[in-house]
């Protein structure tokens, strides 16, 4: 997914430019959000809308099955390309697609030096490190594993909000999502059989990739909410950014590719072109006609279809406490993102009409 933020709305983790809601990455400044892989940007008011041809449901059907595949896609690409190959070729992918976006739109570029600082620290945690952690830890884990991994974003959003947001309060009912969000990731990880058959590495690095996109988002909200410039301008150069850093490092860790094997050139160009370029804008439009709140909803889809995925496509095999955990875990982000919904979707509604 793709990282963006929106003032008010909670993105899915892979969602990180992968980016609106996260699952990069419009998503809420809460920073309690996947995505897919998400991450990206910052929200702006936006104007009024035409009212899409496609129904929005029929689109957030379509956003949860892109997020939800990624996982999938960044195992087939790991395939035949080392790890920070894959993220640059998602970048470059869905930059351009961003790109080509903007150019039709007449968008322009932001302006001022510290919003453009500003959106290089934010490229880093939304985009270049959970894009990159994502791909070295799906070296050594299922990508079930990854998308189940990425789901416990808005756990660790919720955590870091509680100290770095005043105006985010504890409540019991979000701590006690938190600690059952938290037990979930046990579950996942059968901690009472001491995590055996699971690579700690690569476990860890997805874990902290999920934990990157939170950062990321409160870095956001304190730092570019209201900045003036559209969701789009600043989505597309916070991506130009994330690639351009991951192609200072490429190589100097890889080596060039010695061909350009079929299946995984398909799958990192589709990973970005869809899960980081277009995934994008359909957030975009879900959340100026229905919401965030209601947009943020499909973070719970996401580690549903990733192992669907995994399993029905790759073969990978589940023990029982891996699907039982990530319900788990859905149950525990569902109670951290339970306060006010209500008056943050009429908000936001008004914000984006």
């Amino acid at each position: 997914m793709s990282a963006t933020v929106t003032p008010s709305a909670t993105p899915p983790a892979e969602s990180a430019a992968d980016s609106l809601p996260t699952a990069e990455e419009s998503t809420t400044g809460t920073g309690t959000g996947t995505g897919t892989g998400t991450g990206t940007g910052v929200t702006a008011a936006a104007g009024p809308a035409a009212r899409p041809a496609l129904n929005w449901r029929i689109r957030f059907g379509a956003l949860s099955l892109i997020w939800g595949f990624s996982f999938l896609l960044i195992k087939v690409g790991t395939e035949g390309y080392a790890p920070f190959q894959v993220t640059l070729g998602r970048l470059l992918s869905g930059t351009a697609v961003l790109a080509v976006a903007m150019v039709v739109r007449r968008e322009r570029l932001p302006r001022g030096a510290r919003t453009w600082g500003h959106l290089a620290v934010a490229a880093f945690f939304l985009n270049a490190l959970p894009f990159s952690l994502f791909a070295h830890a799906e070296l050594t884990i299922p990508s079930t594993l990854a998308g189940i991994c990425n789901a416990t974003s808005p756990l660790w959003g919720m955590a870091l909000s509680l100290v770095a947001l005043s105006e985010d309060r504890p409540t019991r009912r979000r701590v006690a999502g938190l600690g059952l969000g938290f037990l979930g990731v046990l579950t996942v990880l059968g901690a009472w059989q001491g995590f055996s058959g699971l690579d700690f590495s690569g476990t860890a690095m997805a874990l902290l990739a999920s934990l990157s996109y939170p950062i990321g988002w409160i870095y956001v909200r304190r730092t570019l909410a209201g900045n003036g410039s559209s969701t789009l301008a600043l989505t597309g150069s916070q991506l130009f950014l994330g690639t351009a850093q991951i192609a200072l490092v490429t190589p100097l860790f890889t080596s060039a590719p010695d061909g350009f094997p079929l299946l995984p050139t398909l799958a990192v160009v589709a990973l970005g072109a869809l899960g980081t370029g277009l995934a994008v804008l359909l957030q975009y439009g879900l959340v100026e006609e229905v919401g965030p709140t209601t947009a943020q909803m499909v973070t719970y889809f996401i580690p549903v279809i990733a192992t669907a995925a995994g399993v029905a496509v790759l073969g990978e095999q589940l023990s029982w406490n891996t699907p039982v955990g990530a319900l788990v875990v859905l149950a525990g982000a569902a109670l951290t993102q339970s306060r006010a919904r209500g008056g943050r979707a009429a908000s936001s509604r008004t914000s984006s009409d």
